[in-house]
């Protein structure tokens, strides 16, 4: 088959994925942490069937990300059609007052947000790498933030002017229903394609994988207790809404900053470096108001875990894609499905300790030591195995089939291409011989002999 031509800027590509996790994320994934202290209020939602209610939506990004495991969609309409699912689940929970329907919407909800997700990373990526632009991810990612900061001035808002929460999730899902149509034309151009060798399409996933995956796991379970409680919490102490509203805007602010400024933070920096550093900063906010409660904090743990929550995100995709090797929706996936089980754990946590009058502080210390221990796995695994005996061939074999192309081409523009691929291609295999007798170096989730991607991209 044909392969479509590219043609989408890396600008537009990093603008378009930045939307499309903002609506995924930001409504479909955490809509519900701003408006929980709102059906507090009016539908007399308990904490623990806010857990379960975040809870279902977790499970639904679970399974949405094992549907894209085993069937691999497109990443185009996996943007496209979890957008729609995104839009109509949260536009439909304004409409209902029955908690099994939230229940059944927030989990399909999470499904769509799944897809988005692993959608928008297959999708985007190598359009920003084959413009030459890979450090611009952040961009991308920053959505997120963007999307959680909108969704808590909404909540804010919805506070101050005595909105109800039917409300609020009616506004959330217009809002989110018209990114979808806004953003369905755009996502018609597919991603370029590296090839793959044989060897790598039938392999399974590589043990330092199944350890990062493992590791992600507990960030899941890590970050998601503050993530989707913090407000509720902060009701719980403080009377005014217009303070208590405020900690989700801060949440969101916070993972929108420090994601744009991944790239500096990461510089030097190999992923599981940047994931590991970060780590220790969300797991000292995710501690702090299990300790004592108080607007400091409150404020502490928004900015610690709402700063490095999608710097982890991000990491972690890009210390998956290099482990695997490229295309990497497969390992995006897994990871994805990792993160959801640890996600799933934590409001289930806090559910089954209801009883207990402290469910928040015991499953926020759960947590801290998931968090802890993950660390300390990665640090232990830090350089004992080498993904590059894997990824290198892989990465000529796409050299080998990008020259193809620049030859096919009739313009002196496609011949100039094909000259370029020819000499990296000559170049990548002297550098394979001339590193074949040298020792690996440490610094790397992998240990490989070749320097790995930093955070922003640089190699």
């Amino acid at each position: 088959m044909k392969r479509q031509k590219l043609e989408i800027s890396a600008a537009a590509a990093a603008s378009i994925g930045l939307l499309a996790l903002a609506s995924a994320m930001g409504i479909g994934r955490f809509s519900l942490t701003p408006i929980l202290p709102l059906m507090q209020q009016d539908a007399g939602l308990t904490l623990a069937v806010g857990g379960w209610l975040a809870t279902s939506n977790y499970i639904g990004y679970l399974l949405g990300a094992l549907v894209c495991v085993v069937l691999a969609p497109r990443p185009a309409p996996a943007i496209r059609w979890g957008l729609v699912g995104v839009g109509c689940a949260t536009l439909a929970m304004g409409f209902v007052v029955s908690p099994p329907v939230w229940l059944a919407l927030r989990f399909l909800a999470g499904i769509a947000s799944a897809f988005v997700l692993v959608g928008t990373s297959a999708w985007a990526m190598p359009i920003l790498r084959h413009h030459g632009k890979e450090e611009w991810s952040g961009h991308v990612f920053s959505g997120v933030g963007i999307g959680i900061a909108v969704a808590g001035l909404f909540g804010l808002a919805a506070g101050i002017e005595a909105w109800s929460s039917r409300v609020t999730w009616t506004v959330l899902g217009a809002v989110s229903v018209a990114l979808a149509a806004l953003l369905w034309r755009p996502l018609g151009t597919e991603p370029p394609r590296p090839a793959q060798t044989p060897s790598q399409s039938a392999r399974a996933l590589p043990r330092p994988a199944i350890i990062a995956a493992f590791c992600y796991a507990t960030f899941g379970f890590g970050y998601i207790i503050p993530a989707t409680f913090l407000p509720a919490l902060a009701k719980g102490y403080i009377d005014n809404p217009a303070l208590f509203g405020l900690v989700w805007p801060v949440f969101g602010a916070a993972a929108a900053l420090s994601t744009l400024a991944s790239g500096w933070i990461g510089r030097g920096l190999a992923p599981w470096q940047l994931w590991t550093r970060a780590k220790w900063v969300l797991a000292s906010g995710v501690l702090a108001p299990a300790i004592v409660v108080n607007v400091p904090t409150l404020l502490f743990s928004a900015l610690c875990v709402g700063g490095t929550f999608v710097i982890i995100t991000m990491a972690g995709i890009k210390e998956a894609m290099r482990l695997k090797g490229e295309p990497a929706s497969l390992v995006v996936a897994v990871m994805t499905a990792a993160f959801g089980v640890g996600q799933i754990v934590g409001p289930l946590t806090v559910s089954l300790l209801d009883r207990s009058g402290h469910a928040f502080a015991l499953a926020s210390l759960i947590a801290v030591g998931a968090l802890v221990a993950g660390n300390c796995v990665l640090l232990y695994c830090g350089g004992r195995s080498n993904p590059a005996k894997e990824t290198e061939p892989a990465r000529l074999a796409e050299l080998q089939h990008s020259r193809r192309d620049g030859e096919a081409q009739e313009t002196p523009a496609g011949r100039l291409a094909g000259t370029a691929d020819r000499r990296q291609i000559r170049s990548s295999g002297e550098k394979t011989k001339e590193q074949g007798h040298a020792a690996p170096p440490r610094g790397d989730l992998g240990g490989g002999r070749v320097r790995l991607q930093s955070a922003d991209g640089d190699r």
